[in-house]
Protein backbone atom coordinates (compact mmCIF):
# COMPACT_ATOMS: atom_id res chain seq x y z
CA UNK A 1 0.00 0.00 0.00
CA UNK A 2 1.27 3.63 -0.90
CA UNK A 3 1.48 6.09 1.47
CA UNK A 4 0.43 9.63 1.25
CA UNK A 5 1.00 12.00 3.43
CA UNK A 6 -1.36 15.34 2.57
CA UNK A 7 -1.32 18.60 3.42
CA UNK A 8 -4.36 19.68 5.93
CA UNK A 9 -5.52 22.81 6.47
CA UNK A 10 -8.54 21.98 8.25
CA UNK A 11 -10.66 23.10 5.60
CA UNK A 12 -13.15 21.38 2.70
CA UNK A 13 -10.45 20.99 0.31
CA UNK A 14 -7.37 19.45 1.92
CA UNK A 15 -9.99 17.23 3.84
CA UNK A 16 -11.98 16.05 0.79
CA UNK A 17 -8.43 14.87 -0.81
CA UNK A 18 -7.49 12.75 2.15
CA UNK A 19 -11.02 11.23 2.49
CA UNK A 20 -10.55 10.37 -1.56
CA UNK A 21 -6.98 9.19 -0.95
CA UNK A 22 -7.82 7.01 1.48
CA UNK A 23 -10.95 5.05 -0.43
CA UNK A 24 -8.79 4.78 -3.29
CA UNK A 25 -6.68 2.71 -1.20
CA UNK A 26 -3.82 5.00 0.38
CA UNK A 27 -2.28 4.92 3.30
CA UNK A 28 -2.60 8.71 4.54
CA UNK A 29 -1.14 10.47 6.98
CA UNK A 30 -1.74 13.94 7.02
CA UNK A 31 -0.01 17.41 7.99
CA UNK A 32 -0.90 20.86 9.33
CA UNK A 33 1.59 23.80 8.33
CA UNK A 34 1.87 26.33 10.48
CA UNK A 35 3.10 29.32 8.26
CA UNK A 36 2.39 32.33 9.44
CA UNK A 37 2.01 34.00 13.54
CA UNK A 38 -2.01 33.86 13.52
CA UNK A 39 -1.60 31.54 16.47
CA UNK A 40 -6.13 31.68 16.89
CA UNK A 41 -6.05 30.62 13.34
CA UNK A 42 -3.69 27.70 13.68
CA UNK A 43 -5.38 26.89 16.71
CA UNK A 44 -8.64 26.57 15.37
CA UNK A 45 -7.88 25.14 11.86
CA UNK A 46 -5.28 22.72 13.22
CA UNK A 47 -8.45 21.00 15.83
CA UNK A 48 -10.60 21.06 12.57
CA UNK A 49 -7.50 18.58 10.90
CA UNK A 50 -6.79 16.48 14.54
CA UNK A 51 -10.69 16.09 14.53
CA UNK A 52 -10.44 14.43 10.43
CA UNK A 53 -7.84 12.49 11.35
CA UNK A 54 -9.46 10.91 14.12
CA UNK A 55 -12.61 10.16 12.11
CA UNK A 56 -10.42 8.53 9.25
CA UNK A 57 -8.18 7.16 11.90
CA UNK A 58 -4.88 9.06 10.41
CA UNK A 59 -2.07 10.70 12.24
CA UNK A 60 -1.98 14.62 11.95
CA UNK A 61 1.45 15.79 12.36
CA UNK A 62 2.17 19.46 13.35
CA UNK A 63 4.56 21.33 11.66
CA UNK A 64 6.16 24.86 11.95
CA UNK A 65 7.67 25.81 8.94
CA UNK A 66 7.08 29.95 10.58
CA UNK A 67 10.48 30.67 10.53
CA UNK A 68 11.06 29.65 6.89
CA UNK A 69 7.80 30.94 5.44
CA UNK A 70 8.88 34.16 6.72
CA UNK A 71 12.64 34.36 5.38
CA UNK A 72 10.62 32.71 2.19
CA UNK A 73 7.54 34.33 1.82
CA UNK A 74 6.94 36.73 3.90
CA UNK A 75 10.18 38.99 4.39
CA UNK A 76 10.11 38.55 -0.23
CA UNK A 77 6.08 39.88 0.03
CA UNK A 78 7.25 42.61 2.52
CA UNK A 79 10.34 43.80 0.09
CA UNK A 80 9.02 43.71 -2.95
CA UNK A 81 6.66 46.31 -2.41
CA UNK A 82 9.01 48.10 -0.50
CA UNK A 83 10.95 48.28 -4.08
CA UNK A 84 7.58 48.80 -5.91
CA UNK A 85 7.55 45.63 -7.40
CA UNK A 86 4.06 43.34 -7.51
CA UNK A 87 5.18 40.41 -5.47
CA UNK A 88 3.25 36.65 -5.81
CA UNK A 89 3.82 34.82 -2.53
CA UNK A 90 1.21 31.75 -3.15
CA UNK A 91 3.73 30.72 -6.20
CA UNK A 92 7.14 31.43 -4.20
CA UNK A 93 5.04 29.75 -0.97
CA UNK A 94 4.16 26.69 -3.47
CA UNK A 95 7.81 26.32 -4.84
CA UNK A 96 9.75 26.40 -1.65
CA UNK A 97 7.26 25.57 1.25
CA UNK A 98 4.33 23.51 0.11
CA UNK A 99 6.44 21.70 -2.64
CA UNK A 100 9.88 22.42 -0.92
CA UNK A 101 9.72 22.06 2.62
CA UNK A 102 6.98 19.50 2.53
CA UNK A 103 8.34 17.14 0.45
CA UNK A 104 11.46 17.32 2.41
CA UNK A 105 9.13 16.58 5.66
CA UNK A 106 7.47 13.59 3.58
CA UNK A 107 11.00 12.30 3.07
CA UNK A 108 12.02 12.08 6.66
CA UNK A 109 9.18 10.28 7.32
CA UNK A 110 9.51 7.70 4.74
CA UNK A 111 6.84 8.86 2.68
CA UNK A 112 7.11 9.17 -1.23
CA UNK A 113 4.02 10.94 -2.12
CA UNK A 114 2.56 14.47 -0.75
CA UNK A 115 -1.07 15.64 -1.72
CA UNK A 116 -2.79 18.99 -1.39
CA UNK A 117 -6.04 20.22 -2.33
CA UNK A 118 -4.87 22.30 -4.60
CA UNK A 119 -7.36 22.50 -8.44
CA UNK A 120 -5.02 21.29 -11.00
CA UNK A 121 -3.99 17.92 -12.40
CA UNK A 122 -0.59 16.08 -12.29
CA UNK A 123 1.08 13.13 -14.08
CA UNK A 124 3.84 13.03 -12.80
CA UNK A 125 5.71 14.61 -15.61
CA UNK A 126 3.05 17.79 -16.17
CA UNK A 127 1.48 20.15 -14.61
CA UNK A 128 -2.90 20.30 -16.05
CA UNK A 129 -5.63 22.56 -15.88
CA UNK A 130 -8.30 21.41 -13.48
CA UNK A 131 -11.60 20.51 -14.59
CA UNK A 132 -13.07 23.40 -12.67
CA UNK A 133 -11.73 26.15 -14.58
CA UNK A 134 -13.09 29.03 -12.35
CA UNK A 135 -10.96 27.20 -9.48
CA UNK A 136 -7.75 26.03 -11.53
CA UNK A 137 -4.30 27.03 -9.17
CA UNK A 138 -2.20 25.30 -12.24
CA UNK A 139 -0.68 29.47 -12.67
CA UNK A 140 0.35 28.80 -9.22
CA UNK A 141 2.54 26.47 -9.71
CA UNK A 142 4.20 27.27 -12.44
CA UNK A 143 7.48 27.67 -10.27
CA UNK A 144 8.06 24.38 -8.87
CA UNK A 145 10.84 22.38 -9.29
CA UNK A 146 10.42 20.03 -12.06
CA UNK A 147 12.07 17.24 -9.84
CA UNK A 148 8.91 16.41 -7.73
CA UNK A 149 6.47 16.64 -9.75
CA UNK A 150 6.39 12.25 -9.63
CA UNK A 151 5.80 12.96 -6.11
CA UNK A 152 2.64 14.87 -6.16
CA UNK A 153 -1.39 13.49 -6.30
CA UNK A 154 -4.05 16.02 -6.68
CA UNK A 155 -7.42 14.12 -6.27
CA UNK A 156 -9.49 17.54 -6.86
CA UNK A 157 -8.38 17.98 -9.99
CA UNK A 158 -10.90 16.25 -11.65
CA UNK A 159 -13.97 17.92 -9.50
CA UNK A 160 -15.84 20.67 -9.50
CA UNK A 161 -16.11 23.15 -6.36
CA UNK A 162 -19.43 22.96 -6.11
CA UNK A 163 -19.61 18.89 -6.10
CA UNK A 164 -16.64 18.91 -3.44
CA UNK A 165 -18.67 21.31 -1.27
CA UNK A 166 -21.65 19.04 -1.61
CA UNK A 167 -19.97 15.88 -1.05
CA UNK A 168 -18.44 17.15 2.09
CA UNK A 169 -22.24 17.98 3.99
CA UNK A 170 -22.86 14.74 3.61
CA UNK A 171 -19.85 13.66 6.06
CA UNK A 172 -21.09 14.14 9.52
CA UNK A 173 -17.66 15.38 10.84
CA UNK A 174 -17.43 17.96 7.92
CA UNK A 175 -20.64 19.60 8.98
CA UNK A 176 -19.21 22.92 10.61
CA UNK A 177 -16.15 22.90 7.61
CA UNK A 178 -18.51 22.73 4.73
CA UNK A 179 -20.24 25.97 5.80
CA UNK A 180 -17.21 28.08 6.71
CA UNK A 181 -15.73 30.84 4.57
CA UNK A 182 -12.97 29.85 1.84
CA UNK A 183 -9.96 31.59 3.24
CA UNK A 184 -8.22 34.32 1.19
CA UNK A 185 -5.90 34.34 -1.43
CA UNK A 186 -2.72 35.35 0.71
CA UNK A 187 -3.01 33.41 3.98
CA UNK A 188 -1.51 36.40 5.96
CA UNK A 189 -3.22 38.84 4.49
CA UNK A 190 -6.86 39.67 6.46
CA UNK A 191 -8.28 42.61 4.39
CA UNK A 192 -5.57 44.65 2.21
CA UNK A 193 -1.61 44.13 1.77
CA UNK A 194 -1.19 47.63 3.15
CA UNK A 195 -1.75 46.70 6.83
CA UNK A 196 0.62 43.84 6.38
CA UNK A 197 3.55 46.74 5.32
CA UNK A 198 2.04 49.60 8.07
CA UNK A 199 3.60 46.86 10.51
CA UNK A 200 7.41 46.99 8.75
CA UNK A 201 7.44 50.61 7.58
CA UNK A 202 5.70 54.32 7.33
CA UNK A 203 3.73 53.82 3.84
CA UNK A 204 1.96 57.09 4.34
CA UNK A 205 4.19 59.21 3.30
CA UNK A 206 3.06 61.50 0.22
CA UNK A 207 4.88 62.24 -3.27
CA UNK A 208 4.27 63.47 -6.82
CA UNK A 209 2.51 62.16 -9.30
CA UNK A 210 3.63 62.49 -12.91
CA UNK A 211 2.37 62.28 -16.53
CA UNK A 212 4.20 60.06 -18.57
CA UNK A 213 6.35 62.71 -19.94
CA UNK A 214 7.85 63.48 -16.25
CA UNK A 215 6.17 66.47 -15.27
CA UNK A 216 4.42 66.56 -12.11
CA UNK A 217 0.50 66.27 -12.36
CA UNK A 218 -0.77 65.96 -8.90
CA UNK A 219 0.04 64.53 -5.73
CA UNK A 220 -1.05 60.62 -4.06
CA UNK A 221 -0.40 59.07 -0.68
CA UNK A 222 2.91 56.89 -0.92
CA UNK A 223 3.94 54.84 -3.73
CA UNK A 224 3.42 51.40 -1.60
CA UNK A 225 -0.47 52.24 -1.52
CA UNK A 226 -0.33 51.39 -5.58
CA UNK A 227 0.08 49.21 -7.63
CA UNK A 228 0.27 48.76 -11.62
CA UNK A 229 -3.04 49.62 -13.12
CA UNK A 230 -4.73 51.09 -9.92
CA UNK A 231 -7.28 53.54 -10.90
CA UNK A 232 -7.96 55.32 -7.43
CA UNK A 233 -6.26 57.09 -4.21
CA UNK A 234 -4.40 59.76 -6.14
CA UNK A 235 -4.70 63.52 -7.62
CA UNK A 236 -4.28 64.51 -10.66
CA UNK A 237 -4.69 68.02 -11.97
CA UNK A 238 -7.39 69.02 -14.84
CA UNK A 239 -7.84 65.46 -15.12
CA UNK A 240 -11.19 64.52 -17.08
CA UNK A 241 -10.47 60.84 -18.89
CA UNK A 242 -9.66 58.15 -15.98
CA UNK A 243 -6.20 57.51 -14.86
CA UNK A 244 -4.52 54.24 -13.52
CA UNK A 245 -0.69 53.90 -12.26
CA UNK A 246 1.71 52.94 -15.20
CA UNK A 247 4.77 53.24 -13.06
CA UNK A 248 6.01 53.38 -8.92
CA UNK A 249 9.47 54.96 -8.73
CA UNK A 250 10.26 53.70 -5.11
CA UNK A 251 13.44 55.94 -4.69
CA UNK A 252 11.91 59.19 -5.61
CA UNK A 253 8.14 58.28 -3.96
CA UNK A 254 6.67 59.16 -7.35
CA UNK A 255 4.14 57.15 -9.29
CA UNK A 256 3.55 57.36 -13.16
CA UNK A 257 -0.03 57.88 -14.31
CA UNK A 258 -1.81 57.72 -17.54
CA UNK A 259 -5.03 57.16 -19.31
CA UNK A 260 -5.91 53.19 -19.91
CA UNK A 261 -4.02 53.22 -23.32
CA UNK A 262 -1.15 53.51 -22.14
CA UNK A 263 -1.29 50.16 -19.81
CA UNK A 264 -1.20 48.53 -23.45
CA UNK A 265 2.18 46.13 -23.41
CA UNK A 266 2.56 43.13 -25.74
CA UNK A 267 6.12 42.76 -25.00
CA UNK A 268 8.32 42.20 -22.11
CA UNK A 269 11.23 39.98 -20.20
CA UNK A 270 11.03 37.39 -17.70
CA UNK A 271 13.54 35.65 -15.55
CA UNK A 272 13.89 33.36 -12.83
CA UNK A 273 12.27 30.38 -15.64
CA UNK A 274 11.49 27.34 -14.50
CA UNK A 275 10.18 24.84 -17.41
CA UNK A 276 9.00 21.11 -17.25
CA UNK A 277 10.37 20.55 -20.41
CA UNK A 278 13.77 22.02 -22.55
CA UNK A 279 12.39 25.13 -24.69
CA UNK A 280 14.04 28.24 -26.06
CA UNK A 281 11.99 28.97 -28.61
CA UNK A 282 8.60 28.38 -28.37
CA UNK A 283 4.55 29.34 -29.09
CA UNK A 284 2.62 29.01 -26.29
CA UNK A 285 -0.56 30.71 -24.37
CA UNK A 286 0.36 33.53 -21.75
CA UNK A 287 -1.45 34.24 -18.24
CA UNK A 288 0.28 37.32 -16.96
CA UNK A 289 -1.98 37.41 -13.46
CA UNK A 290 -4.13 34.82 -12.11
CA UNK A 291 -7.71 36.12 -12.95
CA UNK A 292 -7.03 37.12 -16.67
CA UNK A 293 -7.29 34.94 -19.91
CA UNK A 294 -4.33 33.63 -21.18
CA UNK A 295 -3.16 35.26 -24.65
CA UNK A 296 -1.25 33.62 -27.49
CA UNK A 297 2.44 34.96 -27.86
CA UNK A 298 6.29 33.60 -28.46
CA UNK A 299 8.81 33.05 -26.32
CA UNK A 300 12.37 32.53 -26.56
CA UNK A 301 14.66 32.04 -23.93
CA UNK A 302 18.42 33.03 -23.81
CA UNK A 303 20.64 32.43 -20.50
CA UNK A 304 18.00 31.96 -18.43
CA UNK A 305 16.20 35.01 -19.36
CA UNK A 306 13.16 35.25 -21.77
CA UNK A 307 11.43 37.54 -24.36
CA UNK A 308 7.78 37.50 -24.76
CA UNK A 309 5.97 38.93 -27.83
CA UNK A 310 2.13 38.75 -27.19
CA UNK A 311 -0.40 38.56 -30.16
CA UNK A 312 -2.31 40.80 -28.65
CA UNK A 313 -1.65 43.28 -25.90
CA UNK A 314 -2.26 42.80 -22.37
CA UNK A 315 -3.39 46.20 -19.82
CA UNK A 316 -1.62 46.28 -16.61
CA UNK A 317 1.31 44.36 -16.57
CA UNK A 318 3.29 44.16 -13.70
CA UNK A 319 7.28 44.35 -12.93
CA UNK A 320 7.48 40.96 -10.09
CA UNK A 321 4.40 39.31 -11.10
CA UNK A 322 4.34 35.59 -12.69
CA UNK A 323 4.08 35.09 -16.45
CA UNK A 324 2.93 31.21 -16.73
CA UNK A 325 3.21 29.27 -20.31
CA UNK A 326 0.73 26.79 -21.15
CA UNK A 327 -0.15 24.44 -24.25
CA UNK A 328 -3.37 24.03 -24.55
CA UNK A 329 -4.37 22.78 -20.40
CA UNK A 330 -0.89 21.66 -19.99
CA UNK A 331 1.52 24.02 -18.15
CA UNK A 332 4.69 24.81 -19.42
CA UNK A 333 6.23 26.39 -16.65
CA UNK A 334 7.10 30.88 -16.08
CA UNK A 335 9.10 33.40 -15.00
CA UNK A 336 9.28 36.69 -13.29
CA UNK A 337 8.30 39.94 -14.98
CA UNK A 338 10.70 41.99 -15.35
Amino acid sequence: MKKVLVGMSGGVDSTVTAILLQKEGYEVEGVYMKLHDKEDYHEENFARAQRVGAYLGIAVHFYDLSKAFKEEVYDYFVQSYQDGITPNPCVMCNRTIKFGKMIEYADSLGIDLVATGHYLKCDGEFIYMAKDKSKDQSYFLCQVDKAVLPKLLFPLGDWIKDDVKAYAKNIEVLEDIAIQKESSEICFVENDYTEVLQRHMDIDLAGETLDSDGNVVGTHKGYMHYTIGKRRGFFVNGAHDPHFVLAIKPKSNQIVVGTREKLQESEFEVEQINLFEELIDFKCLIKVRYRTPAVSGHVSIENNRGRVVLDEPVFGLAQGQIAAFYDGERLLGGGVIC
